[in-house]
């Protein structure tokens, strides 16, 4: 390895007492393939046991945790024990090649497709649409469904835990139905659930609450519990930096194992000019935790160089996405010096070679820009 990239494969241990074998993540990607049934495929088996052997922590895609927080089509379920011995294959798989399994919960609110939940009902904080073309109205959730969600959280996090899944990522961003709270856009109500910033910030609060609750009654080794969560909204009103960094600085005395931010390019400045805006998103939210829980990056990073200049930032992680997609091996392939060696461009050949399912395969080739592919 060239010396200079040691620190990214420095060792960490969480809060939680578990320790991971270096500071590079798979991040969390969608990829259409379960089964009809929302079981985990084989294929998704293989797809994430090929990209285990390097990261110190895979997360998986988001598994839904009631069934009308279905997002996707081909999304795997944790909304019933009867997932529990497909959940565990997929855990098994990630865990026999010496990365940590981490299985992000989440629900997709207003987001969901109708024809994904049951009789179309796609529901929200409050009746407000996406601003998305073609996007439907959903309906506000009564205060016993608010708490059922929360409950469903802890119960879909128990489920990991006995899959055997070393944590769970709370999926707080990407505008799904935890965000759709904490947002002033679709978040209109005037109870418990809503109204001022600090308000908004309750259902967040207390899903992270009922996960906690249910790791200490039920893990009987280290789980680690991290959330995930988006800066900004491009909408008015929208969640603005101040917004953010105030959520962050709650959260970071919730005694989590790690916060994630979603970012398309990890150097990107705010909107908002409430904030500094000589300093980028990462350096605020790095200033308001305080060192007091580890900051997962992302975001554009192609390069050993430009993950070793991202850690240098103060972050304790980098999450790469579709760096592992193209190179299963990216990680081992720093760590033996032959960074030089690092497939940057996708051909139309490579599936098999790269254990790519089908749907995601599709959905790479037919969306321009989203992977540079050569024939």
């Amino acid at each position: 390895m060239n010396a200079k990239y040691q620190p990214l494969f420095q060792p960490f241990t969480f809060r939680s007492g578990t320790t991971v074998q270096n500071r590079i993540v798979m991040a969390p990607m969608t990829n259409f393939s379960s089964n009809p049934d929302d079981t985990v495929s084989k294929a998704e088996v293989r797809y994430y046991a090929r990209r285990s052997k390097g990261p110190g922590m895979v997360i998986t895609a988001c598994t839904y945790v009631t069934a009308d927080g279905k997002g996707f089509p081909g999304e795997f379920a944790g909304h019933s024990d009867e997932i529990i011995p497909s959940l565990r294959e997929l855990a098994s798989a990630i865990k026999a090649k010496g990365a940590k399994a981490i299985l992000q919960i989440f629900h997709g609110g207003r987001e969901c497709p109708p024809e994904l939940v049951p009789d179309g009902r796609i529901v929200s904080a409050s009746a407000v649409a996406s601003e998305r073309a073609g996007a439907k109205v959903p309906e506000a959730l009564s205060e016993e469904e608010v708490r059922h969600i929360i409950r469903a959280f802890g119960e879909t996090t128990r489920r990991a835990i006995e899959a055997g899944y070393d944590g769970v990522e709370i999926h707080g961003a990407n505008g799904y139905l935890i965000q759709q709270f904490f947002s002033p856009h679709s978040n209109r109500r005037d109870d418990h659930w809503g109204g001022s910033l600090e308000k908004r910030m309750n259902f967040p609060l207390a899903i992270v609450d009922e996960v906690k609750r249910v790791v200490a009654e039920h893990a009987k080794e280290p789980f680690v519990i991290g959330y995930r969560f988006s800066p900004e909204e491009p909408t008015t009103p929208g969640i603005a930096m101040e917004d953010t960094l105030a959520l962050v600085d709650v959260l970071a005395n919730k005694e989590l194992d790690y916060l994630h931010v979603s970012l398309q390019d990890f150097w990107s400045a705010p909107r908002s000019r409430a904030v500094d805006a000589g300093k980028k998103r990462v350096e605020l939210l790095l200033e308001a935790i305080a060192n007091r829980v580890p900051l997962i990056g992302v975001g554009s990073i192609h390069t050993a160089d430009e993950a070793l200049r991202a850690l240098q930032t103060g972050v304790a992680f980098i999450a790469l996405g579709r760096e592992l997609i193209m190179e299963p091996d990216w990680v081992e392939k720093v760590e033996n010096g032959q960074e030089d060696t690092i497939r940057t461009v996708l051909r139309r050949g490579d599936q098999a070679l790269l254990e790519v399912p089908d749907p995601l395969w599709q959905a790479i080739l037919n969306t321009p820009g989203w992977f540079p592919v050569a024939d």
